[in-house]
């Protein structure tokens, strides 16, 4: 078993890639993989975000066009191979007998649930505040064992403007990696996502570098950069990747643009990653006249390769 390194310790690592910077980020080790890229498609339930009951301005009493039961359904109708299932859209205080039936209905739809997705938030000042998302996350793993889902995006957070962000990173380093070790003996990798605090390669491989633990890795979300070449942020970081949404629009220097999927996927390649491509659908069109569009031509793409 690994050592569990000290919190000063910690601190020590996470200053030294922040002082180190380009150094510091080639520096983080990545995944040992050796063999061929093999490449899953998945779909992100946050897709239909505004179809949930619980999503933001749903109307009272009306019946939601999608539950999270109807959501792996339709993953194995429109030929998935796996069902990201996000937190957001459980019922608040969900317990365990939901959640199995969620898993029986994927295993007998043929479809893998590979993962879910929690929105905390690392990067607060107070100490009872931070353990308060600390202990969501651990709930969540928990969940994540009960569905078994392999992997958890989780987020550094967005730190108050009176919390210097190095204090916030060094606050959020602590935090991920006691979730890593409260995830590491059930199996189960938490992949940080550029979000919120963290738009570029150099900031996610700071924090692989801080972190520093076999159950931790990124969760590389294709829209989500801020450089000016989002793609050479994508080369940096698939090294570390253990889970891909993809997003069918990205960012170049502020404006979005189409994303350039079989190059994407030659990315994902090059790098050998193994695993789920989740679309992640946020473009203006409704999706559920988009997205099995998308998933057709994403899975001749990865059939192609």
């Amino acid at each position: 078993m690994k050592p569990v390194v000290s919190s000063n310790r910690r601190r020590f690592l996470f200053a030294g890639a922040a002082a180190l910077g380009g150094v510091g980020v080639r520096a983080a080790q990545p995944f040992g993989r050796t063999d061929r890229s093999r490449l899953r498609l998945s779909l992100a339930a946050y897709s239909f975000r505004d179809a949930f009951k619980t999503a933001k301005g749903a109307v009272a009493g009306a019946a939601p066009r999608m539950d999270m039961l109807k959501f792996v359904d339709y993953c194995a109708e429109h030929g998935c191979d796996g069902a990201e299932l996000t937190s957001y859209f459980f019922p608040p205080e969900v317990g365990a007998d939901y959640l199995l039936k969620v898993r029986r209905r994927a295993f007998l739809s043929g479809v893998e649930v590979s993962g879910t997705a929690v929105g905390n938030n690392f990067s607060l000042p107070g100490v009872d505040a931070r353990a308060a998302q600390v202990a969501q996350v651990k709930r969540w793993i928990d969940h994540a064992a009960v569905l078994g889902a392999p992997h958890i995006r989780v987020f550094a957070g967005v730190a108050p403007k009176d919390f210097p962000r190095e204090k916030a990173d060094e606050a959020a380093t602590a935090a991920l990696r006691e979730c890593c070790d409260y995830a590491a003996p059930k199996g189960i990798f938490l992949g940080l996502e550029n979000h919120d605090s963290i738009g570029t390669a150099e900031s996610l491989l700071r924090f692989v570098k801080a972190v520093d633990h076999p159950w931790f890795g990124l969760n590389l979300d294709t829209g989500n950069f801020r450089a000016a070449d989002p793609y050479r942020e994508m080369e940096l970081t698939a090294p570390h990747a253990v889970n891909v949404q993809l997003k069918v629009e990205l960012s170049v220097e502020g404006r979005k643009a189409p994303t350039d999927v079989a190059r994407v996927l030659r990315i994902l390649r090059a790098a050998r990653y193994q695993g789920y491509v989740a679309l992640e659908y946020e473009a203006a069109e409704d999706p559920f006249q988009a997205v099995p569009k998308v998933l057709r031509e994403l899975k001749t793409s990865l059939a192609a390769g």
